[in-house]
């Protein structure tokens, strides 16, 4: 049968093109056509799920933004806003122990996800090497650690012993390198063309300069995705301080949030207002959960467009 040139066969929706429209994806032949009662559920379906995601936030972002008289009023988690009211950011950057541990968290974040990332490439890399000294047994000693540990009295007898305790070091150091990020970027540096690698070594150049100049540029996505994985973990990390450190000004914000929220300790300026009526608990607690969320609601859709390509590839290959 003849088939009329530039009209995509029967069944098969072909592109279509309009004045300042994009070409519609071609429908792959085995695929039906969804059907409306399809479409509807799949939007109620993704439309309850984001409901239920973005409600509690909503929760948590108004109660921290009412003031005492109103949350007093509705006894407690406020859903429908009367009036905005910053006291309570306020009071917790305006200096004091939440605003110290902040710091301490934005400083412990930065430099753990830089030193995390620095030794994850080199690993990663140097697995990535088949001719590389000691490829198959160091790689078969990082699966072990996945599988085994040590424990947590052995962990900390080890950080007492290297003096580590009541230091900022004994928050990155216990949980600096994580075995999954490494095999995620040995799989994605080993699925980059060999090709590439020996033209740069006929070239004269080195490993470090191949790193550098090939390597890297070339893994991007994953690199984004796992610098998010790195900073998400010690940004949201409590468990290392709770046992390492007794310094209370050495606390990163998590745990001050813990001790909010419990109504364990409050910082002396936050609890005479509360004590005395100025301010509420509920408000204080809400903030600093908000605070806590900020930073990783900011960066993740910076990398999201990475996670696809860069997980995805950086797991199947190798």
């Amino acid at each position: 049968m003849t088939e009329v040139i530039g009209r995509p066969p029967a069944g098969r929706r072909g592109p279509v093109r309009g004045p300042g429209r994009r070409a519609a994806p071609v429908r792959p032949a085995w695929e039906e056509e969804p059907s409306r009662v399809g479409l509807v559920s799949k939007a109620l379906v993704l439309g309850l799920a984001g409901l239920a995601i973005l409600f509690p936030l909503w929760i948590v972002v108004v109660t921290s933004l009412q003031s005492k008289r109103t949350i007093d009023e509705v006894g407690g988690l406020v859903v429908v806003p009367e009036g905005i009211t910053f006291v309570a950011y306020q009071e917790l950057l305006g200096g004091g122990q939440v605003q110290r541990a902040a710091l301490v968290s934005l400083g412990v974040t930065l430099a753990g996800t830089v030193f995390s990332m620095a030794v994850s490439v080199l690993c990663a890399y140097g697995l990535s090497r088949r001719g590389s000294l000691g490829h198959r047994w160091i790689l078969m000693t990082l699966l072990a650690t996945m599988f085994f540990g040590a424990g947590l009295i052995p962990t900390y007898l080890l950080v007492q012993a290297l003096g580590l305790t009541d230091t900022y070091l004994a928050l990155i150091l216990p949980s600096a390198v994580s075995v999954f990020n490494i095999l995620v970027l040995r799989s994605f540096f080993m699925g980059i063309s060999p090709e590439l690698v020996d033209s740069a070594r006929i070239d004269g150049a080195g490993d470090w300069r191949i790193l550098w100049q090939i390597v890297m540029p070339l893994s991007r996505a994953v690199l984004a995705v796992i610098s998010l994985f790195y900073a998400v973990g010690y940004w949201s990390a409590w468990f290392n301080a709770s046992i390492y450190l007794t310094d209370q000004d050495m606390m990163p914000l998590q745990n001050v949030m813990i001790q909010l929220v419990q109504k364990q300790e409050r910082p002396v300026g936050l609890a005479t207002q509360i004590n005395t009526g100025q301010l509420s608990p509920l408000a204080v607690q809400m903030a600093v959960m908000v605070l806590a969320l900020v930073p990783v609601a900011v960066l993740s859709p910076f990398v999201q467009r990475h996670f696809k390509k860069g997980m995805l590839t950086g797991a199947v290959k190798g």
